[in-house]
């Protein structure tokens, strides 16, 4: 386990102060109706792109082995929440430094749960890892199946084990991965410490590690009751690729390398937001 860092003194403030500003509150009335229509709206919606992944499923495996059309089908399916949404907005950066194909490790900072739909926002094949109980949700977790994508039960060494496992051998295909190294959700909003196994897959299998940063997310969807609670302008800033080899395929010092970048981005894009000088 790594040892957890504290965040240097150039850290994004807590997500509440920007929050405040960036985002309005709407009024209870309100915010009541749209999270009725919206959470409608998700189930409904759901049933059919789940049919229609089925339908895709078999029309493309026998070609697609490696599920790139089913992803991409997922990636609009996700953001058509964000698209018909008024209240929620989404500008991804940094789209050219993924790849189409071959192996490379992704790592995003995790706000909430909205920030899985406007990660697929990145439009590019990669395999999620994610909570195994994640896997169980109707239609949702039934196309994450569908998808291969990695599960895992966070704190069970075996889960943990075979994760990894899988993991390599998606890379070894050529097929990138996505993981959150912190393991769950920041509840303040600052990028906590890392855990190291997205870097040891990297430094073994000598693939790039791409940082992807995320800001704004923590006001999509609310981790505890249904109800939504503000505008939410979601920014996603994705960063050159690093190279393990660049760090002397070390992992802690690849681990440390990349969290850094991770969190003077997020600072500077979290000014951004606040309209205050970088």
């Amino acid at each position: 386990m790594p040892v957890p860092h504290p965040a240097p003194r150039w850290a994004a403030p807590a997500f509440s102060l920007p929050g405040k500003q960036a985002c309005g509150t709407l009024p209870r009335t309100i915010r009541l109706l749209f999270s009725i229509v919206f959470w409608s709206f998700f189930v409904l919606s759901s049933l059919g792109f789940y049919l229609g992944a089925l339908v895709l499923w078999v029309m493309t495996l026998p070609f697609d082995r490696n599920g790139r059309i089913l992803h991409l089908y997922s990636c609009f399916w996700a953001q058509l929440y964000i698209y018909a949404n008024p209240l929620w907005s989404c500008r991804v950066e940094g789209r050219e430094h993924l790849p189409w194909r071959g192996a490379a490790v992704l790592v995003a900072n995790h706000e909430s749960l909205g920030d899985i739909l406007v990660l697929f926002g990145l439009y590019r094949p990669f395999k999620w890892v994610s909570k195994a109980a994640n896997f169980r949700l109707p239609f949702i977790g039934w196309n994450m199946t569908l998808n291969r994508y990695v599960p895992l039960v966070r704190g069970d060494r075996e889960s943990v084990g075979r994760m990894m496992v899988e993991c390599e051998k998606w890379l070894l295909r050529g097929v990138p991965i996505l993981m959150f190294p912190e393991g769950t959700r920041s509840p303040d909003g600052h990028i906590k410490a890392f855990k190291e196994g997205a870097f040891h897959l990297a430094v073994k299998l000598q693939c790039p590690v791409i940082p992807v940063v995320l800001t704004g997310t923590a006001r999509t969807l609310p981790k505890h009751g249904l109800k939504l609670q503000t505008r939410a302008r979601c920014h996603v800033r994705v960063l050159p690729p690093v190279k393990p080899a660049d760090h002397g395929n070390s992992v802690p010092e690849l681990l440390e390398h990349v969290r850094t970048l991770m969190i003077e981005e997020k600072a500077r894009m979290d000014a951004a937001q606040l309209g205050t000088p970088r």
